[in-house]
Formats: C-alpha cells, sequence, structure tokens
C-alpha cells in the first residue's frame, strides 16, 4: 500500500510557459530530451513551431499552442487543448514573464498591473487550471520561475521585483498548503541570465539599470549564466523521486577564477 502511494506514471506530460525563449525553450528542450512529452505556451506561435519541430526531429513528443497568461480564456483553452492532445498533465513549469524598465514614481500604474497580472496573477492562472487535477491524483509538480531580484531588489525594475516577490510568496504558501497531497511545488530562482529580455529596451535606459546594479552592489562581477543551467535544475526537480522535494534551487554564475 505504500509504494502504491507512492507511484507515478512511467509517462510523465509537462507543460513549460514562457516557452518560445530563453530558459523556457531550453527547458523544453531538456526534459524532450530527457523523454518528458511537453507541451509549449507563449504568445509568439512561429517560435512554438519552430520549437515544437525542433523536439520532433531529435526524436521527443511535443505540442505547441498560443499562450496568454494574463487571459483566463486562454490559459482555459490552452489547457484544454493540451489534456486532449497528451493526456492528463503531470507537471507545469511556470516561466513566462514580463520586463520593462522605469522609475517607480514615473511608471503609469496600468503598466505595473499589466505586469504584475503575467508574473504573478499569471502563475496562479495556471494552478487553477491544472493543479486540482494533481491534487485529486495525489502527485504532481509545478515549479515557479523566480529571479534572484525577489531577494536583491533591483533599482529601476520595480514592478519586476514585486512580482517575483509576490510569486515566491504564493509558493511558499502553497508548499505549505499542499502538503501531504503528494503535489511538490519547487522554486527555480536564477541569478544573472542572458535571454531576450531587455533586448527590446532603449539602450540608453538599458544602460541606466545595469550601471544601478554595479552602485548598489548587485553585479559583483560580469559573468551571466546561459539558460541552460536553468533548464538542467529544473530536470533535477522533476527527476527526483517521489518523497524528495527541491523546494528552492538557487542558480547564480560563478565569478571569473582569479590568477593567483
Amino acid at each position: 500500500m505504500g509504494r502504491e502511494k507512492y507511484a507515478r506514471p512511467e509517462r510523465r506530460p509537462v507543460v513549460v510557459t514562457g516557452a518560445s525563449s530563453g530558459i523556457g525553450a531550453a527547458t523544453a528542450r531538456t526534459l524532450a530530451a530527457a523523454g518528458y512529452p511537453v507541451a509549449l505556451g507563449a504568445r509568439r506561435e512561429e517560435r512554438l513551431v519552430e520549437l515544437v519541430q525542433e523536439v520532433r526531429d531529435a526524436g521527443g513528443e511535443a505540442v505547441g499552442h498560443r499562450l496568454d497568461v494574463a487571459s483566463t480564456e486562454s490559459v482555459e483553452e490552452f489547457a484544454a487543448k493540451v489534456v486532449a492532445d497528451l493526456g492528463e498533465v503531470e507537471a507545469v513549469v511556470s516561466g513566462a514573464a514580463q520586463l520593462a524598465p522605469g522609475t517607480i514614481h514615473e511608471v503609469d500604474s496600468d503598466r505595473i498591473s499589466r505586469e504584475l497580472e503575467v508574473n504573478v496573477v499569471g502563475t496562479h492562472r495556471l494552478v487553477r487550471a491544472f493543479v486540482p487535477g494533481m491534487v485529486e491524483r495525489r502527485r504532481g509538480d509545478l515549479v515557479v520561475l523566480s529571479s534572484d531580484v525577489a531577494v536583491r531588489a533591483r533599482p529601476f525594475m520595480g514592478a519586476y521585483t514585486a512580482g517575483k516577490w509576490g510569486l515566491e510568496g504564493l509558493a511558499h504558501a502553497m508548499q505549505m498548503e499542499l502538503e501531504g497531497t503528494g503535489v511538490r511545488v519547487s522554486i527555480v530562482r536564477p541569478g544573472p541570465t542572458w535571454s531576450e529580455m531587455g533586448m527590446d529596451w532603449d539602450p540608453a535606459e538599458a544602460a541606466k539599470v545595469l550601471d544601478a546594479w554595479g552602485r548598489f552592489g548587485h553585479a559583483r562581477h560580469p559573468h551571466f549564466l546561459q539558460p541552460q543551467p536553468h533548464a538542467d535544475a529544473i530536470r533535477a526537480i522533476l527527476d527526483a523521486p517521489r518523497g524528495v522535494h527541491l523546494n528552492l534551487v538557487e542558480v547564480s554564475p560563478e565569478a571569473p577564477v582569479e590568477d593567483m
């Protein structure tokens, strides 16, 4: 009886949101290569089509559908399509995020709301769509992609910082609420990482943000990570056997090795 409670199927479909680039795309490739069927969601459909084909060409199982986590209707439609395609979802990786620079007292409140809709409420929409089924089956994983801004706030990124603080609070509360259900909630907290986020900023705004990082002690060295180490951390969380909970994994770039 004890072993039956901790059993899980050999085939474990995983939803990955924010999958069109960066950490999300790397996670999709990594999980598919490890044998997980992956359902990819993002707003940029053309990127999804390319990534799904790439995964399939490499021998993996993948589907992709447009997803806007700021819309309850979009999340519900996405969830229905994914279950129809792959069956019941065993894990969700919530990676969709929005980030724009600005000084808090100068930024329009509607823009703050839009960022929080994606960065916090968007994850909750995924929770509502997928976690009740996990609780009913007494197994499952929710992995939320946070940021080191959740513990080390950045200037000129106030909405993003507030969102990641709130996201981690949501995740920690869920860890307690879901204890004993068989559903694990895990946080991956990336440090500085190269991605497409911020690539569309005005160069002067980007320089202002990065200069402030140094001024307030957030850039102790110049190394940034590629997305792959975060994808590896997410795979480790999902690979962990039942009875093991990797509840928080912080992944940061190592400083340059100094000469003796």
